[in-house]
């Protein structure tokens, strides 16, 4: 049994191009939103190590074909594969794509991310741990992980918790999308291009002929463009955000942020706290838990963290919410989940406990992440202002 059986049929879900000095590594399935599947993964992981070694590349240049960079993985096939088989071909897929994740974010070469269209979830996993993180006005950036009782992971307690301030906390507990602006101002992105010229950005880029990054970074700079962050932005009002989102509950930044409201009911704080009330209330603690942790940690120790939990989220034992959420967002769609609990009253701590506990079972193993590898790319531009 394999994790793929669910898109044996597809071919070319990435492809790999350019020329001796830059590689081209596209995700390729436009009509899934580039949806991550685990021959996607398994491939990229691949060549990504090839292309390190390979002493002639200079750079690595990372797309989506179609209106999506990457919209996240295929939860779908996940939990198919986990309910007619074992709980373990989920982890599988995840150690996987945490494996692909942490090479990027510890990348020998220059990586430039192109990010045109929607990246969520596993797209961000991709993309943000990338030296060079080129968003335009088409870029739909979320980490919506919540709604369906999974938690954002894919080293998001590493990147999110280095946000300025608690942004990176608002954004993981309400799955608000930021637009290309956004990203840039808050540093998940580093050049902000117009998407009418990407190509010729690319094609520039074609011509650099060397990995020195100061080179990359200047040639791109010929292509940005001013980017201002709209007036009713959330971002517009982080004074807010790190109001209510530094509490220490979920319950504690419900309630400050209800109480903001009934002063300024901006659209954004509502709209929080309806995502917050309708996501998976043992998700949302977990996810608490998960960044608060991540600030303190490194990026390898997240991912190990995230993995842990995760794990024990597919493995059913603790709580059903993934299986349950996937069903009603992604499978059935009637978006009527039924959360265990409901509530986060009774969500204890001792329930979050468990999920952060080492899983016991024969068919598990832990993360194990190569050693001796560079300090992550993925914060350059991002600096806590805590």
């Amino acid at each position: 049994m394999s994790l793929h059986y669910t898109s044996e049929k597809e071919h070319n879900q990435v492809l790999f191009e350019g020329d001796l000095l830059v590689k081209k590594v596209i995700l390729n399935r436009p009509k899934k939103l580039n949806i991550l599947t685990y021959e996607m993964v398994c491939q990229m992981l691949t060549k990504f190590q090839i292309y390190e070694e390979d002493s002639t590349t200079n750079f690595v240049i990372l797309k989506g074909n179609g209106r999506a960079f990457c919209a996240g993985g295929d939860v779908v096939s996940v939990i198919g594969a986990s309910k007619i088989g074992h709980w373990s071909f989920g982890a599988n897929f995840y150690r996987k794509q945490y494996a692909l994740d942490y090479l990027l974010a510890t990348y020998k070469k220059p990586l430039i991310s192109l990010i045109n269209g929607f990246v969520m979830g596993g797209g961000a996993g991709l993309s943000i741990h990338a030296k060079f993180k080129v968003v335009t006005e088409n870029a739909v950036f979320a980490m919506p992980e919540a709604s369906i009782g999974l938690f954002p992971d894919v080293g998001a307690s590493y990147f999110l918790s280095r946000l300025p301030g608690y942004f990176g906390e608002y954004l993981g507990l309400s799955g608000a999308r930021l637009d290309g602006t956004e990203m840039l101002a808050c540093g998940l992105a580093t050049h902000f291009v117009l998407s009418k010229d990407l190509i010729l950005l690319e094609n520039e880029l074609d011509k650099v002929g060397t990995s020195d990054t100061t080179k990359i970074a200047r040639k791109i700079d010929t292509f940005s463009s001013a980017a201002p962050v709209k007036r009713e932005s959330a971002y517009a009002r982080l004074e807010i955000i790190n109001k209510c989102f530094s509490k220490n509950t979920v319950e504690e930044i419900l309630l400050a942020l209800e109480k903001e409201i009934e002063h300024n009911a901006g659209k954004w704080m509502m709209e929080a706290v309806k995502s917050m009330k309708a996501a998976s209330p043992t998700s949302l603690k977990i996810f608490l838990r998960s960044i608060r942790e991540g600030r303190e940690q490194t990026l390898d120790q997240c991912f190990a963290r995230e993995y842990i939990t995760l794990s024990n989220i597919l493995r059913g034992s603790i709580g059903n919410d993934l299986y349950e959420g996937t069903r009603a967002k992604l499978i059935e769609k009637d978006n009527k989940p039924k959360w265990e609990p409901s509530n986060l009253q009774s969500v204890n701590k001792e329930t979050v406990n468990r999920y952060f506990t080492e899983v016991d079972d024969p068919h598990w193993e832990v993360l194990r992440l190569p050693v001796n590898r560079r300090q992550p790319n993925s914060v350059d531009a991002l600096k806590s202002k805590i």
